[in-house]
């Protein structure tokens, strides 16, 4: 059976008919996911068709729908709130548990992110929670009202223009923000949480990122959407986050046999232990890998410029990146055990000018190291550590790399 995107509806909280798209794989799906869009956003947004259907080429079947009152959903958007959006959610996941499967993963986008932690305890099957530029509480989406408030709270409700879009937002709407659960909901969830923000999002700060990530229990990650903006608008964004999304969900699920061609799709996994690297095909992409690190999974790829889709970083720049990573570890354990403060510490790496991108045989490293008692001495000291780092010495005294087939 081929890949299909299959239109439905079900019942949402409030009796109206939510129309949904149904992203299914060729053959058996390993696990069903839920996707919740952003506020006053649909489920037709760019993000959102991108980021399902990234996870249905990897097997992944995603249910992605339209809130109460939006997109081609009934009802009205205006009788709706934060906690219908997650009673919404609990319908969505009622009825893939009885037509299909419970979902295994919910993810969220913005809103649907915060709507994603709190829905996901009150749905028993979830094995991972996945949000995306999520507000750390609900009351976030109030500031983007805040020049009606005054009129919400005179008259009872007002129009707002959200997205170029006019939207009626009544009183009742702004005191359920009020009701903050999102913290709390991450911190009693106790599942195994992906949080993905980027750090330019001007719309949803990536300080949240930063709470609901300390609020969560482990295991719990963190990935960096790195020049993404808020609403993932450039679909290499939303396609790394989906890709990524399954990667990390795989380490979560039971092995699911698979009817699909493991020629056609990637079949995610952990590595058998934690030592050593590992790197497989993904598949629907030419050169991207779905990469492990001691169990961490994470996106490697070609650059654009050498024909990949840039969904991750390339190789030779992953080996700077660990350079200047293991430099960074070592002076901070270095400066612990001497007892000198880093108030803050960047490593960067790069290749030398004119060094080939694939042929490089000088790394430039630059320390960047401030703290109230590093004076011309002790700095000189952190850059001659940063040099015994175990990356630097491997890289500096040669590796004998034996190869075999498996």
């Amino acid at each position: 059976m081929p890949e299909s995107t299959r239109k439905i509806e079900f019942d949402g909280s409030q009796d109206a008919r939510l129309a949904a798209a149904l992203e299914l794989p060729s053959g058996k799906p390993r696990a069903f996911a839920l996707f919740a869009h952003c506020f006053s956003c649909t489920k037709d947004i760019k993000a959102a068709r991108e980021i399902a259907r990234a996870l249905r080429a990897e097997g992944f079947a995603v249910l992605r729908f339209d809130f109460t009152g939006l997109g081609a959903s009934e009802g009205d958007f205006a009788n709706t709130n934060f906690s219908s959006n997650v009673e919404d959610l609990l319908k969505a996941a009622d009825f893939l548990r009885r037509e299909f499967e419970a979902p295994s993963v919910v993810i969220g986008h913005s809103l649907g992110g915060a709507a994603a932690i709190v829905a996901a305890t009150r749905i028993p099957e979830t094995k991972g929670v996945a949000v995306i530029a999520a507000p750390a509480e609900s009351a976030h989406v109030a500031r983007h009202i805040e020049e009606k408030r005054e009129e919400i709270e005179k008259n009872g409700y007002a129009t707002v223009s959200l997205a170029g879009r006019p939207f009626t937002i009544k009183k009742q709407f702004l005191d359920d923000l009020d009701r903050d659960r999102v913290l709390a909901a991450a911190a009693a969830l106790k599942k195994p949480m992906l949080v993905l923000h980027s750090p330019l999002d001007e719309i949803v700060g990536v300080e949240n990122a930063t709470k609901i990530f300390l609020a969560a229990k482990h295991p719990k990650s963190f990935v960096s959407l790195d020049r993404a903006d808020h609403l993932l608008r450039d679909p290499r964004d939303a396609r790394y986050a989906g890709a990524v999304i399954a990667a990390w969900a795989s380490r979560y699920l039971p092995g699911v046999a698979s009817d699909a061609d493991e020629s056609d799709r990637l079949e995610m996994r952990r590595a058998d232990g934690l030592d050593g690297g590992e790197a497989v095909l993904i598949a629907e992409r030419r050169y991207a890998t779905a990469a492990s690190a001691g169990g961490h999974k994470f996106v490697v790829d070609a650059d654009e410029e050498d024909g990949g889709d840039g969904l991750g970083p390339n190789p030779t720049r992953l080996v700077e990146a660990a350079l200047a990573a293991c430099s960074a570890i070592t002076l901070r354990m270095y400066a612990e055990r001497k007892g000198w403060e880093l108030e803050t510490l960047k490593v960067t790496v790069k290749r030398a000018e004119g060094e080939g991108a694939h042929l490089a045989r000088t790394l430039e490293k630059t320390v960047a190291a401030e703290g109230p008692e590093l004076d011309e001495e002790k700095r000189a000291r952190l850059l001659e550590i940063a040099d015994r780092c175990p990356v630097n010495r491997m890289l500096a005294d040669g590796v004998k790399i034996v190869s075999r087939l498996a």
